[in-house]
C-alpha cells in the first residue's frame, strides 16, 4: 500500500544531498514539494558540501559493513542515471581508485589489502584488485613518474563533483516548480500532516539538524583541503596508506584537488587545526611534489551525521512522517541506495532493498 496519494503535498526538511535527491524524485512523480533548509542553496550547512564525493565500495570495504559496500555498488550504477536527469554539467568519473604506500609502510599496506580480499570473499561481486608495478604502474598513472614502486588499482570505482551536483539539483528543482525555503529552519513539531492547511506527508532529511528529534545522532568531524595545482595531473582518486595520516586525493576538473583524511569523534565545527592541515598537505606532497606550488582554495570542516552503529536508518515513528538519517562518511556512496529504499517504502510500505542493504527500518 502506497504511503502517498497522487499529487500529494509534501514537506521535506533538510536540503542536503538526501533532501535534494528525494525532492527531485517526488517532484518528478507529480507531487507538490516544499523544501526547507536552515541555510542557503549553496549547501553551506550540509556535510555534502565538504566532501570528496568518492564512490569507492571496494576501498571502503576495509572499514565498513557489507551492506554499505552493497549500497556503494548500487550507487555506481545509479549515479549516471540520476545525473543524466539534470540540466547542468556534473563531473562524474568511474576510472577506478589507485592505492599507494611508501616502502616503510609495506606492513600496513599488506594488512589493508588483506581486509579488502577478505571482504571480496564475503561479497564476490566486488571486482578483483590489480597489482601495478614498473611499466604497468607508469601506464596507469603517468603523473607519479616513478616515485612509487608498486600500487594496487581498484577497477570500476568513481567520484563526482559534489558542489556541481548540489547546484545542478537546485536548478532542476527550480525548473520542476519545487518551493525552496532557504534560511528557513523547521522542526517536525512545526507540522501536523494531513490536517487542513498542512502537508499530506513530511520527510526529515536534516542530518545533524534532526538531533532534537533523533537523540542517538552524533557528529563525526572531517577536515578537507581544496587545492588548485596546475602542475599535478592525476587520472583518478588516489589513496595513500600511512600509519599516522592516511589520505585521499580526489582530482576534480581543471586541476582542482580535494584532499582529506581526518575523522574525529566531535561535533566541533570550528576551523581546521594546524596539525591536521600540515599532515594532509605533507602527505599530499609525498604523493606529488607539484602540490608544493599549488594554491589553497579552501580549508573546510564539517560534521557528518552518524548513528551508534555507523549505519544509515529510516524511521516511521509518527503518522505520515518519515525520517532518513545516519549516512555518516558515506553520503555520496550510499545516497542513491537510500533514495531507492525510501521510494520503495513510499510505494509499498516495505523495502526489499532495505533488507539487501541491511538498512534498519524503525517503526512505532
Amino acid at each position: 500500500m502506497s504511503l502517498l496519494q497522487a499529487s500529494s503535498k509534501i514537506a521535506i526538511l533538510g536540503a542536503g544531498l538526501m533532501g535534494r535527491l528525494l525532492s527531485l524524485a517526488l517532484a518528478q512523480r507529480g507531487h507538490s514539494i516544499d523544501l526547507y533548509d536552515a541555510h542557503g542553496p549553496q549547501g553551506d550547512g550540509a556535510a555534502a558540501r565538504v566532501a570528496a564525493a568518492m564512490l569507492a565500495p571496494l576501498a571502503e570495504s576495509a572499514i565498513t559493513e557489507p551492506g554499505v559496500v552493497r549500497m556503494g555498488q548500487h550507487a555506481l550504477k545509479r549515479w549516471p542515471e540520476l545525473i543524466g536527469q539534470l540540466n547542468q554539467h556534473v563531473f562524474l568519473q568511474q576510472n577506478g581508485t589507485l592505492i599507494l604506500w611508501h616502502r616503510q609502510d609495506q606492513g600496513d599496506a599488506a594488512r589493508f589489502f588483506g581486509l579488502l580480499e577478505k571482504n571480496r570473499r564475503i561479497n564476490p561481486s566486488l571486482p578483483a584488485m590489480e597489482e601495478k608495478t614498473g611499466a604497468a604502474l607508469q601506464e596507469c598513472e603517468p603523473a607519479l613518474q616513478g616515485r612509487f614502486n608498486q600500487a594496487v588499482y581498484l577497477p570500476g570505482e568513481g567520484q563526482l563533483d559534489n558542489r556541481q551536483l548540489l547546484a545542478a539539483l537546485v536548478e532542476k528543482l527550480t525548473a520542476l516548480g519545487v518551493n525552496q525555503h532557504w534560511n528557513s529552519p523547521r522542526e517536525l513539531s512545526d507540522f501536523r500532516p494531513s490536517e487542513t492547511g498542512q502537508p499530506d506527508f513530511v520527510f526529515d532529511c536534516r542530518g545533524l539538524g534532526a538531533r532534537t528529534q533523533w537523540k542517538d545522532l552524533r557528529g563525526i568531524r572531517g577536515e578537507v583541503v581544496r587545492i588548485h595545482a596546475p602542475e599535478v595531473t592525476l587520472a583518478r582518486p588516489t589513496r595513500l596508506i600511512h600509519p599516522r595520516y592516511p589520505i585521499y586525493i580526489a582530482p576534480k576538473e581543471d586541476h582542482l584537488f580535494v584532499i582529506g583524511a581526518t575523522e574525529i569523534e566531535s561535533d566541533d565545527m570550528s576551523p581546521a587545526s594546524v596539525r591536521s592541515t600540515l599532515e594532509l598537505l605533507s602527505a599530499a606532497y609525498t604523493v606529488h611534489p607539484g602540490f608544493a606550488e599549488g594554491r589553497i582554495v579552501e580549508i573546510a570542516t564539517q560534521c557528518r551525521p552518524t548513528l551508534p552503529d555507523n549505519l544509515p536508518a529510516v524511521r516511521l515513528m509518527a503518522p505520515r512522517t518519515m525520517e532518513v538519517n545516519g549516512l555518516y562518511r558515506h553520503g555520496f556512496m550510499i545516497s542513491p541506495a537510500m533514495l531507492d529504499v525510501v521510494l520503495e517504502l513510499v510505494d509499498h510500505n516495505d523495502s526489499p532493498l532495505a533488507r539487501q542493504f541491511d538498512v534498519a527500518i524503525h517503526r512505532a
